[in-house]
């Protein structure tokens, strides 16, 4: 089937190259709207501290705010009280502001706020009385000399932070995409072969971002999705691109014509990426899992970008091969290594394999012990939300307002606790005075009527919004409600209920992932044996990663030299996409060696000989992708937003650690002690392999060969 695709979208390239061509304009003018329609990183729908968020969106004006931070100078001076006054009255004739308070000083006199709150507004109205207002306020550094004025609150913030993602993926993308064109001409010695990934990777993230796009219209999306799909789109595009190009000018080598030897390469190389889209996809499907409606999204958007990559793959490279694939040839060592009967078992991946075959079980045990030692660090993890801690203060300015606000009125932008009730304040005043004496030590600032019977309070403690302290207050809060209808949220609340539906749907998660990726792997290689091997090698790569991002993040390991932001502990949910797409990679990497072993398994070798050969043949392969995936995640290790520069970093961290020593010692070490045990299925499981197994190798067209046309070139 595959190589009937790939001669089909070969032969019908303009036709396919034309879709693809309106998919890349869909995706290129989708962006930038796209990024503008996307949420601030919220709280999970189906929690109840998202219902309380929602409730108060909808029916109060909490959020509806921002907060001018007035910082430095004579403030008590009489030129500076009618500077601010000025500026209130002003934006108080703006239209569609609901309210201005009048500036409230620092207990030392240093600072003033002035809150302003506008009423029920269209988002582009919102933005358009937001940036007035603005304006306006920052106007009063000019009139109060030593002074400076910052604008914080949760629209500023939610504002700037898709600002930031936007330019974060932005950002990554331009600066990558040029270095992975000089490697791919590195590894093919040639401009026109390292255009042919490229391309197709373009194609692919252009694919993702229209599909998110269509997503958004019905889903209430955050910015972090286009980080996800940005990452796996180009990963996985390049990883099979390379993939597909390399095995092409493989099958040139040995002398099929052009349209021949694309076809040979979809039946084998296509039919390992259709495998590793699947297995990817497998990964990422455990997400669907948890009720938390965010995961489910990155989930979906995931798995959709992985589909959109594999498709790109299989049909665009194919296409674009129809257009310059005569003009691809491999190179004079190509040629000259095909000629020769041994040539699989020359070369420097055919010696460490020898060399970890010679001493099988010293390097399990070495390579294990290793993998074990770096895994350490995550039973201590910490899980913690970045919050303001996560956002960068030299290109967000409401975080510095956040800042300010702390330090000098001793107010939280975020606090651990607030309460929300259908009740008036009063009342809420004089139920929160139960809590004074509480072991957390909480101070109850006054109640707010946010809207029509609808209150809130919010608590404030010493330490951090999210300590183990303020997570019990949020759980005894909860156990003993105000007499009304009423909901928790605030940090503490938000990590108690993250945590809760992490716990609850964590079995369910990873039955989904190791089942599906069971099947998946049983049925490309017919056997029980390698999918049990492949999880176990897989875990250990999982658990060393989880452990270094805990070093990092929490602890603070390397975090200069990496210029990381230490937060205190793991995002729940950065911790579970990196667990998704890290063990998605793995399986990816998993595949494209093995489906080189078992080729040589099906023609007859013996276990040692196929893996030794396995690994010479595709070890290079495994070894470039792997590099050139790294090189897209570094753009996103620098990242401003402390999300996405934890995702970067525990991506690079797992493939890094996949690529090398998993896959190039681990992997060949278990299958040289399994031996013949590698292929064993029991005999009632043969007819499920036979009828279900998915091959297509065997059947690869064999063509004409015409070694007198090659000719080696660099192009």
């Amino acid at each position: 089937m595959l190589s009937r695709i790939g001669r089909f979208c070969y032969q019908r390239r303009v036709w396919v190259f034309g879709v693809w061509l309106l998919v890349m304009a869909v995706g290129g003018v989708a962006f930038s709207p796209l990024f503008n329609s996307l949420a601030l990183n919220k709280p999970s729908q189906g929690m109840e501290s998202n219902v309380a968020r929602q409730v108060l969106t909808t029916e109060g004006d909490y959020y509806d705010k921002l907060i001018a931070v007035v910082d430095g100078g004579d403030l008590r001076s009489v030129p500076a009280q009618d500077a601010m006054g000025r500026a209130v009255d002003e934006v108080r004739g703006i239209t569609g502001i609901k309210e201005v308070a009048d500036p409230v000083a620092s207990p030392d006199g240093s600072a003033a706020q002035i809150t302003v709150r506008f009423g029920k507004l269209p988002k582009t109205e919102k933005k358009r009385v937001l940036t007035e207002a603005s304006d306006r306020l920052h106007k009063v550094a000019d009139d109060v000399p030593g002074s400076k004025v910052v604008i914080g609150g949760d629209e500023p913030q939610a504002q700037e932070t898709n600002a930031t993602s936007g330019a974060d993926t932005l950002r990554a993308e331009l600066s990558t995409l040029p270095i992975i064109l000089i490697a791919l001409v590195v590894v093919f010695g040639g401009l026109l072969a390292a255009l042919l990934p490229l391309l197709a990777a373009i194609g692919a993230v252009c694919g993702a971002i229209a599909m998110v796009l269509v997503f958004s219209t019905f889903l209430n999306l955050d910015s972090t999705v286009m980080s996800v799909v940005t990452l796996l789109g180009l990963g996985l595009s390049i990883d099979y691109g390379l993939l597909l190009v390399a095995r092409y000018r493989d099958e040139l080598a040995v002398g099929h014509a052009p349209e021949v030897a694309a076809a040979r390469t979809w039946a084998t190389a296509g039919r390992t990426i259709l495998f590793s889209g699947l297995t990817v996809s497998a990964a990422l499907s455990g997400l669907l899992a948890f009720d938390v409606a965010r995961l489910q999204t990155m989930g979906a958007a995931g798995i959709s970008a992985t589909l959109i990559a594999m498709a790109a793959a299989l049909t665009l490279t194919s296409a674009l091969l129809g257009f310059f694939g005569k003009h691809i040839r491999p190179s004079k060592k190509a040629i000259s290594r095909e000629a020769r009967a041994d040539s699989s078992e020359i070369g420097a991946f055919a010696k460490l394999a020898r060399f970890i075959q010679g001493r099988p079980v010293v390097i399990t045990v070495i390579a294990s012990a290793f993998l074990v030692l770096l895994t350490l660090p995550a039973f201590t993890a910490t899980p913690k939300l970045p919050q303001l801690a996560g956002l960068p203060r030299d290109v967000m300015e409401s975080a510095r307002a956040a800042d300010v606000l702390q330090d000098k009125f001793g107010l939280a932008v975020q606090p651990p606790v607030v309460v929300v009730a259908r009740t008036d304040a009063a009342t809420l005043d004089q139920w929160a005075q139960r809590w004074a004496d509480d072991p957390a030590k909480p101070v109850a600032r006054p109640a707010e009527q946010t809207g029509e019977n609808l209150s809130t309070v919010s608590f404030d403690m010493a330490g951090d919004s999210q300590s183990e302290a303020a997570q019990e207050f949020v759980k005894r809060v909860r156990a003993d409600r105000p007499p009304a209808e009423t909901w928790v949220l605030g940090d503490a609340a938000v990590i108690v209920d993250l945590w809760d539906k992490t716990v609850d749907g964590l079995p369910l998660a990873i039955t989904i992932m190791l089942l599906s990726m069971f099947v998946l792997l049983f049925l490309m290689t017919g056997s029980l044996a390698v999918p049990l091997k492949a999880i176990f090698t897989n875990v250990l790569s999982l658990g060393a990663t989880i452990g270094v991002m805990v070093a990092i993040f929490q602890h603070g390991f390397l975090a200069g030299p990496l210029d990381a932001l230490v937060v205190g502990g793991l995002s729940p949910y950065i911790l579970l996409l990196v667990s998704a797409f890290a063990f998605g990679f793995s399986m990816d990497y998993e595949v494209f060696l093995l489906g080189r072993i078992k080729e040589h398994v099906d023609e007859g070798m013996e276990t040692n000989t196929a893996v030794r050969r396995g690994l010479q043949r595709s070890g290079r392969i495994i070894t470039s992708a792997a590099v050139l995936v790294l090189i897209v995640f570094t753009g996103f290790t620098i990242a401003d937003l402390a999300d996405v520069e934890e995702l970067g970093i525990g991506l690079f961290l797992a493939v890094l650690i996949d690529a090398t020593l998993v896959r190039c010692v681990l992997v060949p070490s278990t299958m040289t002690l399994l031996g013949k045990w590698n292929w064993w299925t029991p005999r009632f499981l043969h007819p499920i392999r036979d009828r279900f197994g998915l091959r297509e190798h065997e059947d690869v067209p064999t063509g004409t060969r015409r070694p007198e046309n090659l000719e080696p070139a660099g192009r």
